[in-house]
């Protein structure tokens, strides 16, 4: 199935949806970094990116009707710095919204489904009509802004003609969603909100998957059967799990039916020490280097080895370190290496990364966890292929 993967970033939505079956005709990316980590894997051959066709450059001067009528999926994550929690909240008067840019793409191509994906911070109140104004222009693409309109009164326009209920036009039925990946299995307590639509002709009725796994699940296997310490082969110990953990098993009086929650430990356990005497001659694992210089305050304590980590963080002036960092269960705290968030993201192991560590942190604390992204596309795929 072909595919057009917007805002690429360092890889992690296209990938999966790569492993799910679609296959981009062309990747957009501006950022020079995340391109030379494609590139890199490119050179090496890793499957998941070899055949892509890499553009580094504007969004803004590609024209994209030459692919009308051609693609299955149009996708991405158009960059979320308006939105963010860690942002300036500035929304449409910031000039790094892509939004219009992924919808203008959506209209020139008239893809069979999209899937877009962004922060959580974009379903704040504050953002309310913002929000809305994205969506409606998301089902009725060809309803574009006018010369001089201001984004309110096109949305007054949109909120009309959606109403009238006349679909002789371009129209997608959506659905978004806030979605934690660790609910997903992934070792990571990651929430985002993802779009997904289908071109109403297609007659396609879709959900998102079932979730997999759940907190409960973890808790049970920590503090009621145990069977969790006995995986790992490492003695019971309530000082590695957290109180608000401790207290929520109390409740907990049946086996959950879901899988537990991966945790850290889960992700990083045949990874060998990065603070090791002799780790420099013993690792075969890229990008896995220790970095020094790790420090707790208040509110930044780092993750817990055996719970999934805490959201792994871009930060708007660099790396926020306390989000970034492990909490061993010593007391000691130290930054995860980029093997390790390359681990929590679920990114493959050959998978390597172009940038100093601050860098490279800065491209997974973007990215979308590649196991999430095929899970969520293999079902959009799975429909698609239903009405061939």
């Amino acid at each position: 199935m072909n595919s057009i993967e917007l805002f690429a970033g360092a890889g992690g939505l296209g990938i999966g949806l790569h492993q799910a079956g679609f296959h981009p005709v062309k990747v957009v990316e501006w950022d020079s970094y995340c391109c030379e980590t494609i590139r890199k894997n490119k050179r090496r051959r890793v499957p998941v990116v070899s055949s892509w066709p890499l553009f580094e450059g504007d969004i803004k001067s590609i024209n994209f009707e030459e692919f009308a009528g051609q693609i299955d999926l149009v996708s991405g994550g158009p960059p979320c710095q308006p939105f963010s929690l860690g942002g300036k909240h500035r929304a449409s008067d910031d000039s790094r919204d892509m939004f219009p840019e992924a919808i203008r793409t959506v209209r020139q191509t008239q893809p069979k489904a999209f899937l877009f994906e962004n922060v959580k911070g974009l379903t704040r109140a504050s953002f309310n009509n913002y929000f809305e104004y994205i969506r409606l222009q998301l089902e009725h693409p060809n309803l574009i802004i006018n010369e001089n309109e201001s984004w309110p009164d096109h949305l007054k326009r949109l909120e009309r003609h959606h109403t009238s209920g006349v679909r002789n036009d371009l129209h997608y039925n959506v659905v978004f969603r806030v979605i934690n990946a660790a609910n997903y299995g992934v070792p990571q307590k990651r929430e985002r909100i993802f779009f997904v639509g289908f071109r109403d002709d297609l007659g396609i009725e879709w959900s998102f998957p079932e979730e997999t796994h759940s907190l409960d699940a973890l808790i049970w296997h920590q503090l009621n059967d145990g069977s969790y310490w006995d995986v790992h082969e490492v003695p019971r110990n309530l000082q590695f799990i957290s109180q608000r953990m401790r207290q929520r098993a109390n409740s907990i009086i049946d086996k959950p039916k879901l899988l537990p929650w991966p945790t850290i430990r889960d992700a990083i356990k045949d990874l060998p020490n990065p603070e090791g005497e002799f780790f420099s001659t013993i690792s075969s694992f890229s990008d896995h280097r220790f970095q020094p210089g790790a420090k707790a305050y208040p509110g930044h304590t780092g993750s817990f080895l055996d719970e999934p980590a805490k959201t792994l963080k871009a930060g708007v002036h660099g790396v926020p370190g306390g989000e970034n960092m492990l909490a061993l269960p010593d007391g000691r705290v130290r930054y995860f290496t980029i093997r390790e968030s390359a681990r929590l993201q679920t990114f493959p192991d050959n998978y390597i990364f172009h940038g100093s560590w601050s860098e490279t942190m800065r491209q997974l604390g973007n990215a979308v966890p590649v196991k999430l992204a095929g899970l969520i596309g293999m079902d959009v795929a799975n429909h698609l292929k239903a009405i061939a």
